[in-house]
């Protein structure tokens, strides 16, 4: 049996867990869900050692990345995959990026300089723009009365579903050491998103809004501070990957039972 070890069972992780232990590996991982914490030492490196493949969901800090800080050398070796940010591209004024775009010159350059790390030590850098799926969609903020329609004019975002994310990192187990932006066909506004959602559930749009009428949050409010388009053909090409979910549209749509 095969095993894998993954850093930050959170939502996604969670889900590529499921997929894997689904094709017979044994799973570890540490995260609020996880079978380890994070801080046993002893534990961790010993999973480690008798891991096939390592997979980090673990986003940086202000001090650097915690999983290459704490367990850095236990990797040496390891068939390395990570999960990381189309962030690090940062704003291109609504401009299509690759991942032969300049990275670093975002607000996220902790998320850059993580990237970069994994990058260097040979790992599969998947690059993920914004996420959603099952109790985690426009659907649900619809549905809460959360959902804002904000007035930007031209403000593009790049979206992905999680399952989506979980084929292309199981496919990335066999890919060349790289980064790999795993996105959706259409990028499009955050208002076709919540315009889309609405119309599916019959509920009115909420109204059209400044930021600061909008009253976001400040992380919130942070996304709507850069406007890029990702490209997703290097994934296609060398993964052999395709949305299964090509727009939010049909993501929605498989979302719209739960």
């Amino acid at each position: 049996m095969k095993r894998l070890f993954i850093f930050g069972l959170g939502y996604t992780a969670a889900r590529f867990a499921l997929a894997m232990s689904a094709r017979g590996w044994e799973v570890v991982s540490t995260g609020s869900a996880g079978t380890l914490r994070f801080d046993d030492a002893g534990s961790v490196r010993m999973a480690l050692a008798d891991a096939d493949q390592v997979l980090s969901s673990v986003p940086p800090t202000a001090d650097g990345d915690p999983v290459l800080l704490t367990y850095g050398d236990a990797l040496a070796g390891k068939p390395l995959s990570y999960l990381s940010s189309t962030g690090v591209y940062g704003d291109t004024a609504g401009a299509w990026v690759d991942e032969s775009a300049p990275t670093g010159t975002g607000r996220r350059t902790a998320r850059a300089d993580a990237d970069a790390e994994w990058l260097a030590r040979g790992a599969r850098v998947l690059r993920l723009p914004g996420i959603y799926g099952p109790g985690r969609s426009a659907l649900d903020r619809v549905r809460e009365g959360k959902a804002h329609r904000i007035d930007l004019a031209g403000q593009v975002f790049s979206r992905v579903h999680a399952d989506d994310i979980v084929s292309a990192a199981v496919l990335a187990l066999e890919a060349p050491a790289g980064a790999y932006n795993i996105s959706d066909d259409l990028p499009c506004s955050q208002n076709e998103v919540i315009e889309h959602a609405c119309a599916l559930l019959g509920s009115p749009q909420p109204p059209l809004q400044t930021l600061d009428e909008a009253g976001l949050s400040p992380m919130a409010r942070a996304f709507y501070a850069e406007n890029r388009r990702v490209a997703n053909g290097k994934a296609k090409r060398v993964l052999g990957w395709s949305p299964r979910y090509p727009t939010c549209r049909e993501g929605l749509a498989s979302l719209l039972p739960a």
